[in-house]
């Protein structure tokens, strides 16, 4: 399943809240989903935070195909701000904060072009903002994990960096609330006023250095009473299970140096890790800190628009927090499908806070208090209600699981059909068996060991196993162990060399390639990153024309990356110059079946990967075919090559591979049952 995605048909991860500790502070009670709204008028305001919006800014450019405008005629990233600026009156919304990854690829003007337009907006409709740099958002992106004394903000170039240029101090200045900057223009501060009280946002950049923090504590110093939220692009992170905090080296090192001995530092919001999370931690006054992650880029189509309001309910005591889309309901009716969400649901996307802020904030802001009560009712519930007014969800289709092993479409155009099952639990799958193909024009044999370069294989680096995924009628699966790429140790399947599979290019036709895998819990992208699914034997820099990068490479690339993406990387099937052009998935949940089918269209060339049903955003226009190197090219199940020598082999289960000629829709494919 995919992290943030797919593990229903709902497109995002289920499960409960993890609540964390605190004393009686005035806060850390957390309840989740509908909450009623009060019968009088309250005080109360309402914050909205954009998550990272990098693959928004991406995919809305010439050279990504103007995907969001070509497929449903308008934009995420536009859509959001559009959405705040039309009903920040309305909803008493005073502020608003980005998290960061305001782009994904740093020197790609185009990219930095449509973020400007879409903050624009706001900037003409008066709704001040406040926005750092992400780690995509700068020109030397450093983990502080990887090395903590390089890369931060003292060490770079500023006149170089173009985040500095789009949004400089000018711009921030432009800001009714806008406070200052630091010296190197990275980290930024806000002061707002609503419900006759004042806030401050400490806006904090990628990787602040030890000077940045020294700024960030004489701002709160320099503003002792005020409340603060503190925004940065990384903090907190969020377990494998995809619901459950989990602290980081940096975000340790920042409650050591500005958060614990600063009281007024109330709440922490971040982007950068996938998905949506919440820890409570007790400050050195025995006080609440709420820390929140969210970031929904790796979701349906980068984030599908998904953005949160955080309402401050003063008179109950409460925050509350929305996650939703205001672009879902602007796109196609026809285009909509079960991951289309408007309004999340899930404890993690969707809960209250309570907090008796008086007394929370009572030891440096005696005087503080809910300010006039003149808010009708939930902000909150009046948002939900404007993003679903005149919108209905897609209707949600349970699958059906197949009754027996043929319980699957038949379709005439498949070339190869690779189902592995059939031997018991646990047993090798011996060097020199047989996988029949269903057409029976293809089979595969795993290969004999320890050849090409492959070192310390054995026969038990394979084995039969009956786990499958739940829509494939294939009752079992094969499970590759072992697998160090640093060996290299791999095992894997190959076509014969007169294998008539070899010779197709599919360049008239299009094609559908479907598999089942899962990856192995143990996956370690130190010995796995860039395990090959599928690929096809020999040298892509081989091929006449061929002028991209990494020529060692196969001519295709179905393998899952070192971030756990799916890749589906090819050459196309053409004369003259030619590049490899990818598609890619989100993050993958090891341990977690998926269904991956990739659809090549044979009249527009476009290239559409699909992960349990959901189109992925980042995919590739205009590729026709799949080269070979030759006629007796074999492809490789299970392992690939690097400049002529085995590599890469997956480390996982693979049910069942289909090739068809053609493209197919989704009512064909393996996961869809028979008539």
């Amino acid at each position: 399943m995919l992290k943030m995605g797919l593990a229903s048909a709902s497109g995002l991860s289920m499960g409960g809240l993890l609540t964390a500790c605190g004393g009686d502070s005035g806060s850390s009670s957390v309840t989740s989903g509908e909450t009623v709204a009060p019968s009088t008028q309250i005080s109360s305001f309402a914050l909205a935070v954009l998550p990272d919006t990098q693959f928004y800014s991406r995919y809305a450019t010439s050279s990504e195909s103007n995907q969001y405008e070509r497929h449903y005629g308008n934009e995420p990233y536009a859509a959001q701000t559009n959405w705040v600026a039309r009903n920040a009156q309305a909803l008493n919304i005073p502020f608003l904060i980005h998290l960061g990854d305001v782009v994904d690829q740093v020197g790609k003007p185009e990219q930095w072009k449509v973020a400007d337009s879409a903050m624009q907006v706001l900037e003409v409709a008066k709704v001040p903002y406040s926005i750092l740099a992400g780690n995509h958002d700068v020109l030397n992106d450093i983990d502080y994990d990887s090395d903590p004394t390089k890369g931060t903000d003292t060490q770079r170039v500023l006149a170089n960096e173009p985040y500095l240029q789009w949004f400089s101090a000018r711009r921030a200045q432009r800001q009714a609330t806008f406070g200052a900057r630091d010296s190197t223009g990275f980290h930024e501060y806000h002061i707002f006023k609503a419900q006759d009280q004042q806030f401050l946002v400490l806006s904090l950049s990628w990787r602040i250095s030890d000077a940045g923090i020294a700024w960030a504590r004489k701002v709160l110093a320099d503003h002792p009473t005020l409340p603060a939220i503190l925004v940065n692009h990384q903090l907190l992170n969020i377990a494998p299970d995809a619901v459950s905090p989990l602290e980081t080296g940096y975000g340790k090192m920042l409650w050591e140096k500005l958060i614990r001995d600063n009281d007024q530092i109330f709440m922490t919001l971040n982007g950068h890790h996938h998905g949506g999370a919440r820890l409570t931690k007790t400050n050195d006054f025995g006080n609440a800190v709420e820390e929140m992650v969210v970031d929904y880029q790796m979701a349906y189509q980068g984030g599908n628009g998904l953005m949160r309001l955080y309402e401050f309910d003063l008179t109950n005591n409460q925050i509350k927090v929305l996650s939703f889309s205001p672009w879902v309901p602007m796109k196609p009716a026809e285009t909509l499908n079960a991951f289309d969400r408007a309004v999340l649901t899930e404890p993690n996307h969707s809960f209250t806070i309570n907090m008796n802020f008086a007394r929370r904030f009572a030891r440096f802001n005696p005087g503080f208090s809910a300010g006039k009560a003149t808010v009708a009712s939930s902000l909150v519930d009046q948002a939900k209600a404007l993003v679903l007014k005149g919108y209905t969800e897609p209707a949600v289709v349970t699958p059906v699981a197949p009754k027996d092993a043929e319980d699957y479409p038949k379709v005439a155009s498949t070339v190869a059909h690779w189902r592995f099952y059939g031997g018991a639990d646990g047993a090798p799958v011996v060097p020199g068996t047989r996988i029949a193909d269903v057409t029976g024009a293809n089979p595969l044999t795993r290969d004999q060991l320890n050849r090409g370069g492959v070192v310390g294989a054995d026969a038990g680096d394979i084995v039969w196993s009956s786990d499958h995924h739940r829509l494939s009628s294939a009752p079992g699966s094969v499970s590759f162990l072992n697998t160090d790429k640093n060996a290299p140790r791999l095992s894997y399947f190959l076509t014969d060399a007169a294998a008539a599979i070899n010779a197709q290019t599919f360049a008239s036709s299009g094609y559908t390639i479907e598999a089942f895998i899962k990856i192995n819990p143990a996956w370690d992208k130190a010995k796995h990153a860039w395990m090959n699914i599928m690929t096809r034997d020999g040298k892509r820099g081989d091929l006449p024309g061929f002028i991209g990068g990494d020529p060692e490479s196969p001519p295709l690339l179905f393998a899952i990356s070192s971030l756990r993406e799916v890749q589906w990387e090819v050459v196309p099937d053409i004369g003259g110059q030619r590049d490899a052009m990818a598609s890619w998935s989100g993050e993958i949940i090891a341990g977690n079946w998926v269904h991956i089918a990739i659809v090549n269209d044979p009249a527009t060339h476009d290239t559409v990967m699909y992960v349990e049903g959901a189109p992925v955003l980042r995919n590739s226009s205009n590729v026709a075919g799949l080269a070979t190197l030759s006629a007796s090219s074999p492809w490789v199940v299970g392992g690939g090559s690097w400049d002529g020598q085995r590599a890469d082999g997956f480390f996982g289960n693979i049910g069942e591979i289909r090739v068809a000629s053609g493209a197919l829709p989704a009512s064909q494919w393996l996961t869809a049952r028979r008539g």
